[in-house]
């Protein structure tokens, strides 16, 4: 399958204004719209192998789509904001909010991975008011309580300014951070990390990191008190989704614990929740089982 298309949206912020990179599979003109987010320090090329099994799934029923894969502002390439304080769940909601004034789906559902789930829940809460309310919503490996040892640990490298003599050299550090992942080929994984780098402008010196740097700004303000409080307002947001909702976890994840998953299948929507053995957090929707998992609820 050929390579989506990469397109820009500007956005409004409290500075000069951003534009937002945004990854298009499929068919432009389709009814049917799937976004996919990705997590905190990650980027929209992670769904590649999923999008690209959406559109063939689709394609093969005769009801065709287009897949949508967002580069968060301050990740892949988005513009990097200039305070760096934007860098929070209201700025991200608004950015997807505008994308889908501008997109204009007639069905619309939502995929999203950790950040990328709560960015999701609070665009359900007011998707309504661009006239495209959420139809189905795949909740990846995150919930209203995340877990304070999670966050701990993510806060050990995020932010951190890193130089790879090679992309080979930027997969194997990444890897020694991401085995939470699960099980992943070589191929798979160096495929996984080809857009996570991009060339320093000395080319010969190599590759860094492709986010700004201070997108850990804000995440670095969090305490644990403050992640307690935010949870009843997470929770509320749960709890008004109207959205069929589909919760994925991986059976080691240190972020989403078995109990709110529990709970989330009893409230709000009453997600419906599937379990991969040997992954933590979070899925990265390659594997097998996880893509059909998606399609199919997606799809069917």
């Amino acid at each position: 399958m050929s390579d989506p298309t990469l397109n820009y949206l500007p956005c409004v912020d409290n500075g000069p204004g951003h534009r937002m990179a945004y990854w298009q599979w499929g068919n432009g003109q389709a009814a049917h719209t799937v976004v996919c987010v990705h997590g905190l320090s990650r980027q929209g090329r992670d769904f590649d192998v999923l999008a690209q099994a959406l559109v063939a799934c689709a394609a093969a029923s005769g009801q065709p789509i287009q897949v949508i894969c967002p580069d968060v502002v301050g990740r892949g390439q988005s513009d990097w904001l200039a305070d760096p304080n934007g860098y929070q769940l209201p700025t991200y909601a608004a950015d997807m909010l505008a994308l889908l004034a501008h997109l204009k789906p007639v069905t619309l559902d939502w995929v999203g991975t950790s950040m990328g789930g709560l960015i999701g829940m609070a665009v359900c809460a007011h998707a309504a008011s661009v006239g495209v309310p959420v139809r189905r919503l795949v909740l990846n490996d995150v919930g209203p309580v995340i877990q304070w040892e999670a966050l701990a640990r993510i806060g050990t490298y995020l932010g951190h300014v890193l130089q790879f003599g090679s992309l080979q050299q930027a997969a194997d550090a990444m890897w020694a951070i991401s085995t939470s992942f699960g099980p992943h080929t070589p191929a798979q994984w160096l495929e996984l990390s080809r857009h996570m780098v991009k060339p320093l402008p000395d080319a010969s010196a190599g590759v860094t990191l492709h986010y700004d740097p201070a997108i850990a700004v804000p995440f670095r303000t969090i305490t644990q008190e403050a992640a307690a409080q935010g949870e009843a307002a997470l929770w509320q947001l749960y709890d008004s989704l109207t959205a069929q909702t589909l919760l994925l976890r991986g059976a080691q994840s240190d972020l989403l614990s078995p109990q709110t998953a529990q709970q989330m299948t009893e409230r709000g929507p009453r997600a419906r929740l599937l379990e991969f053995a040997g992954v933590g957090h979070a899925p990265t929707l390659i594997a097998p089982d996880q893509v059909e998992a998606v399609a199919s609820f997606l799809l069917a």
